[in-house]
């Protein structure tokens, strides 16, 4: 297993500080969060890509995955979102990242409609984004947060650059299991992002083992070749503990659950 975490836990940090704790702490990978308030996102000029790739790739750490905010499933016009899509696998290929994140945002929509335009968007750009080498996923969250329904639209899609986030959080909240997750998710699935909750309703935050979330159960159920990634979203909750500090024990406890998860891939199913 390889391990990264999110810099949604680290806001507006420099890449070469956030390059510096991944690798003290044993994490191979970091997922940019590609906004403004960010180092990189994707208005960012050239040179300033190839920066922060120099920083990283000098502290031995890869770019898994960029984490935009195009929104496949929302309603409006197709082309703002595919010339979004397109910016952030452009931003994805020149730091050599291959995986692309993505939400659904079909809000109220009712579900055939925000299916069908996750399933045009994603499939018009899913093309561009294999020539670049990089995949576009999409997470399960908002309005497609099960893994049930992520992987309608997905199978709709049927191309490889197109798959899946298995926000182990989102599926939670969506009554789904790990095992019912993984099912749905196996052919598609790009990475897991993995975080910790005190409840349903109190979602601040925790280091990972300390909440309620079913990550041994969730775990158990990926392939052993795959990346976990931990996504502490300290920017949507400021009061959280810093993540710097929570950074050992959590790679720790992933190595841990990795160690104790059956060696078949899937065995939690």
């Amino acid at each position: 297993m390889r391990y990264a975490f999110s810099t949604l836990g680290l806001p507006g940090v420099p890449l070469d500080r956030s390059g510096a704790l991944a690798a003290a702490h044993g994490f191979e990978g970091l997922e940019l969060r590609a906004h403004v308030e960010e180092p990189l996102h994707p208005a960012s000029p050239t040179a300033d890509r190839a920066a922060g790739l120099r920083a990283l790739t000098a502290a031995g750490v890869a770019v898994l995955g960029v984490a935009g905010y195009a929104q496949v499933a929302a309603a409006g016009a197709d082309e703002p979102v595919l010339a979004e899509l397109r910016a952030l696998v452009r931003l994805a290929a020149d730091l050599e990242a291959p995986y692309v994140r993505v939400f659904p945002g079909g809000g109220d929509l009712p579900e055939v409609d925000a299916d069908a335009h996750a399933v045009r968007r994603l499939g018009d750009a899913a093309p561009f984004a294999e020539r670049h080498g990089v995949r576009i996923l999409l997470e399960t969250h908002d309005s497609h947060r099960t893994g049930a329904a992520a992987a309608r639209v997905l199978d709709r899609v049927a191309h490889p650059g197109a798959g899946a986030v298995w926000d182990v959080l989102h599926t939670w909240l969506g009554g789904e299991s790990p095992a019912e997750s993984w099912r749905a998710l196996a052919a598609h699935l790009g990475y897991v992002q993995v975080k910790d909750v005190a409840s349903a309703q109190e979602l601040t935050p925790l280091g990972l083992g300390a909440g309620v979330l079913p990550l041994a159960e969730a775990v158990a159920a990926v392939p052993r070749d795959g990346w976990l990634c931990w996504e502490y979203e300290k920017r949507w909750y400021p009061d959280a503990a810093e993540l710097p500090g929570r950074l050992a024990r959590g790679r720790e406890y992933l190595e841990w659950l990795v160690a104790r998860a059956p060696g078949d891939p899937g065995g939690a199913r």
